[in-house]
């Protein structure tokens, strides 16, 4: 029989691997970073040799570094056979990679200074821009719905989840006890109120399927008044002479702000002179999605070309691209009236660390959020209250304005999901992942009343038959 052997994102949102194994071939579908405090940093250095002897081939549902962040440390520890995505997911990794990489080796760094001096063991990164240039080697981008042959008679099919450039619900027949059994992975699928992105595939056959849980305890709130409160805060932001912190996800959240920002500077409804994206995998992620225009919702471009009379330059005027450390460095000399968008969304590194360090102390200061703030991150610290945070080795009173925004999210809700998961015919076995207990029990509970699904919770390590 073959095996499937949950090794991430069980009982928690980041870190998504599993281990696929049909007797003649070995499958890794996903190969994630873990986020969030120390336990994930021990989780990421965890040794993946034995495992990079193990594999055939490897399986991303996208780009996000939850999911595949640690394809260049698999690499690094020995793995040298394909690593199949979409097209646009192999655009977004060399960017995400890259900067990760980068990220990663000034952190190990500044670490290793303090080593230094207490005499202590140091640390080496967790892979560096030679480890990433032979991942992306190692990449053969699959379009949608294109069938392609793996080993060990597999076969894979991707099709469109609507969630950021090039994403995908992983569709991977493989063959078990003398027969095919069909594995149907959600990857992230996509919120269908966001912009920019097509609505998630619907699928109706599988004989299993593992099934993300990330919203699975709510739905968010309606796009509309999202972006009436997203507008009222800028403009009470704007009346206070504050500035305004939004921690940037690079890839989909950035690029969805900045087309609302647009939205409502065109509205005549944004009166903040200078938007600054202080990002470099956000300014670079931004282009690529100017260039991938083909791959994006063209109705949502068509509103915002009409309005700009067509010219991408007229977009947004009062947006800055923030490229260097010292154009950085500068917006912390603006005492007020700017729209920051930095890096890292969840505020565990990055340029935003630095916005932060300056402005979390003013009262009239905003900081919004606008994405998924997982368990042990600064952003999760900031969001349940924390009155003082320590930053860039110091510590910092929290007296600005927090705002959460969760309709802005990139991921389906609880309604959505269900939907999704009533779509298949088959009645197969769910199985869900992606998600914290509360959101995943809560998700197994309203799959059981509304349409009679059991779905079950796999623990770290757990294996089932396919």
């Amino acid at each position: 029989m073959t095996t499937l052997t949950f090794l991430g994102a069980v009982g928690e949102v980041t870190g998504s691997r599993y281990l696929i194994e049909t007797g003649d071939a070995n499958l890794l579908l996903e190969c994630g970073l873990h986020q969030g405090g120390a336990q994930a940093d021990r989780a990421n250095r965890a040794s993946l040799a034995k495992l990079a002897r193990q594999v055939d081939a490897v399986i991303l549902s996208h780009g996000h570094l939850d999911h595949s962040g640690l394809v260049p440390k698999l690499v690094r520890d020995g793995y040298r056979g394909p690593v199949f995505c979409t097209p646009g997911t192999r655009d977004l990794l060399r960017i995400m990679w890259k900067d990760a990489a980068f990220v990663m080796g000034k952190d190990v760094e500044w670490e290793n200074k303090w080593r230094r001096r207490a005499d202590k063991r140091l640390l080496e990164p967790l892979y560096e821009e030679d480890d990433v240039d032979a991942a992306l080697e190692l990449c053969e981008p699959l379009p949608y719905n294109r069938i392609k042959s793996l080993p060990g008679q597999a076969r894979l099919e991707f099709h469109d989840a609507g969630h950021i450039l090039g994403s995908a619900i992983v569709d991977l027949t493989v063959p078990s006890g003398g027969r095919e059994r069909r594995l149907v992975f959600s990857g992230d699928l996509g919120n269908p109120d966001s912009v920019l992105m097509h609505d998630p595939a619907r699928l109706e056959h599988a004989d299993v399927v593992l099934l993300e849980s990330t919203y699975g305890d709510r739905d968010h709130r309606p796009m509309e008044e999202t972006i009436e409160e997203l507008a009222g805060i800028l403009e009470q932001a704007y009346a206070d002479g504050g500035n305004v912190l939004i921690p940037a996800f690079a890839v989909g959240r950035t690029q969805e702000i900045l087309y609302h920002l647009s939205t409502l500077h065109h509205q005549g409804r944004l009166r903040h002179q200078k938007v600054f994206l202080d990002s470099p995998m956000a300014i670079q992620v931004t282009e690529l999605y100017a260039r991938r225009r083909a791959a994006l919702n063209s109705e949502d471009l068509s509103r915002l070309d009409h309005a700009a009379n067509g010219r991408l330059t007229d977009y947004l005027p009062p947006l800055q691209f923030s490229r260097s450390v010292e154009d950085s460095m500068a917006i912390n000399r603006i005492q007020g009236g700017a729209i920051i968008i930095a890096g890292a969304g969840m505020c565990n590194g990055g340029r935003i660390r630095h916005h932060l360090k300056y402005n979390l102390w003013h009262q009239n200061t905003h900081v919004i959020f606008v994405g998924f703030q997982a368990a042990g991150t600064l952003g999760r610290r900031l969001v349940d209250g924390a009155e003082k945070v320590k930053l860039l080795g110091s510590e910092v009173a929290v007296k600005a304005e927090i705002h959460t925004l969760g309709g802005f999210s990139a991921h389906a809700g609880q309604t959505q999901l269900l939907a999704w998961a009533a779509g298949f015919r088959d009645r197969p076995a769910f199985h869900l992942v992606h998600g914290e207990p509360d959101a995943q029990q809560a998700l197994a509970g309203a799959l059981k009343e509304r349409h009679g699904i059991e779905a079950g919770i796999p623990g770290p390590g757990d294996r089932i038959d396919l």
